[in-house]
């Protein structure tokens, strides 16, 4: 057993025990992420245990890292004054998280709470949107003048150097906090005193709008292999840095929205694991999604009445049917999966829409003949050894020869209609992952009967 779970059994144990001493010296060893996983699975007994007896610059800590949903409840677990406290211990774009996350009325109470020399950055921060690059940035961050020697800025850098959240790039500004550039740590160590720090600066390559969504700024970390990323307004004054912790943060935030909605989900994602969400909150996201797909399936059943002297006139087609209608969801479940990936990743614009349905047009037409084919052979020689009532007047070959252009008609359809919806759902400013799979599924489902039976009767004469 690892040193960690060792000493989450001992925390454990004392939240058992109602043991206050044992719990603060348990609690010691743990990080504060371990302890706020600790926290969220407690019933409401034991966090009032935890609460109260756990040192309080270390519970700041702890809520920082707590879901949405119980940072309400467990600041209002505490008093006034150890509010005040956890409000004064964290970081700014901590405090601003934690007002983000209660309700409005909650947010003014807590507010009154926050130290004078802390109010007026923390209500700059609370006008940026929670998933703006404002919302995520930190505003402690090193900055000096171009005009200082490096002794100067070192002895500037050294009155905040507690509060500063990364030194890996020191930005320079202009009176008007407008951002020059950077040096690098290394820079200001290894040069002579007098050594004047516009002769040491670099240009900053990239920088971002505080109104500009945290994605993109996730993205331009993870592209440039950035450090910090600083965050600037209109005017290039910069505002605040997005350190690599905030990204790591905002890309599993990203990637669950869009894994959650491509499986169907609706509503807000949820930081509570999955054990600790309510199997009501489950129930909720989940049956909106259901029931819109079961209502639009219905279709599927239309298309069945529609053509149903088709199918009496040759039951052997029911045989490959659900074949088609499943390949045709397959395939487009690959391509909107890419589509939606490039999409994530910045590597389309709206400018690519014709290069992306020229890509899958060739490539569903590819796939399309190739499975056609191979179906058409297993028709030819499969389907004769146990099925012996064929209409001479149809035969195996031009039966072979709908399944197989129905099959690939309905491939290359698919792939195509895949690729595009999420390209279109982004033009109607709608999430592309909620095109995603499941609704794609439903929709190609039908639109592969209706080819299936068109190319039969059409082909068959039936």
């Amino acid at each position: 057993m690892s040193e960690e779970a060792k000493d989450t059994r001992r925390v454990m144990e004392a939240i058992e025990e109602c043991d206050s001493a044992k719990f603060l010296k348990a609690a010691d060893a743990l990080h504060y992420a371990d302890l706020a996983e600790i926290f969220e699975g407690l019933n409401d007994d034991k966090r009032e245990f935890f609460s109260a007896h756990i040192d309080k610059e270390k519970f700041a800590d702890v809520i920082t890292d707590l879901p949405d949903t119980l940072v309400e409840e467990t600041m209002g677990r505490l008093d006034t004054d150890e509010q005040r406290e956890i409000l004064d211990q964290v970081s700014d774009d901590d405090r601003v998280d934690i007002l983000q996350d209660v309700s409005d009325d909650a947010r003014e109470r807590l507010l009154e709470l926050v130290e004078p020399d802390d109010i007026e950055v923390t209500k700059s921060l609370l006008k940026y949107g929670e998933h703006t690059a404002g919302g995520r940035m930190t505003t402690h961050f090193g900055s000096i003048r171009a005009e200082m020697t490096i002794k100067e800025a070192l002895r500037s850098l050294r009155e905040y150097s507690d509060e500063t959240e990364s030194f890996s790039r020191v930005y320079v500004v202009d009176a008007k906090e407008r951002l020059c550039g950077y040096v690098r740590f290394r820079d200001l160590a290894f040069n002579t005193w007098e050594t004047k720090i516009s002769s040491v600066q670099r240009e900053v390559k990239r920088s971002i709008l505080a109104s500009a969504d945290q994605e993109e700024a996730a993205q331009m970390v993870s592209k440039y292999d950035l450090f910090v990323l600083p965050v600037v307004d209109e005017q290039n004054r910069i505002l605040g840095i997005i350190t690599h912790d905030d990204v790591v943060e905002i890309l599993e935030e990203e990637s669950t929205e869009d894994m959650e909605k491509m499986a169907g989900f609706s509503g807000e994602i949820s930081e509570e694991t999955y054990l600790n969400t309510p199997t009501m909150t489950h129930f909720k996201r989940r049956f909106p999604w259901l029931f819109g797909l079961a209502v639009l399936a219905i279709a599927s059943g239309i298309v069945m009445i529609k053509f149903e002297h088709v199918l009496e006139s040759l039951f052997i087609l029911s045989l490959f049917l659900p074949m088609v209608v499943a390949a045709g969801g397959n395939t487009g479940g690959q391509a909107s999966t890419m589509v939606i990936r490039a999409m994530a990743l910045g590597e389309l614009d709206e400018g690519t829409l014709w290069r992306v349905a020229w890509k899958e047009l060739r490539l569903g037409l590819m796939l399309g003949s190739l499975l056609g084919i191979g179906m058409a052979i297993i028709t030819l020689f499969i389907v004769p050894m146990f099925y012996h009532e064929m209409p001479p007047a149809i035969g195996f070959t031009k039966f072979a020869a709908a399944v197989a252009i129905s099959l690939g008609v309905q491939i290359t359809s698919s792939t195509l209609v895949g690729s595009l919806l999420p390209i279109g759902a982004r033009a109607a400013k709608i999430d592309p992952a909620v095109v995603a799979a499941p609704a794609i599924t439903t929709i190609v489902d039908v639109s592969g009967m209706v080819i299936y039976f068109f190319v039969a009767k059409a082909i068959l004469g039936l």
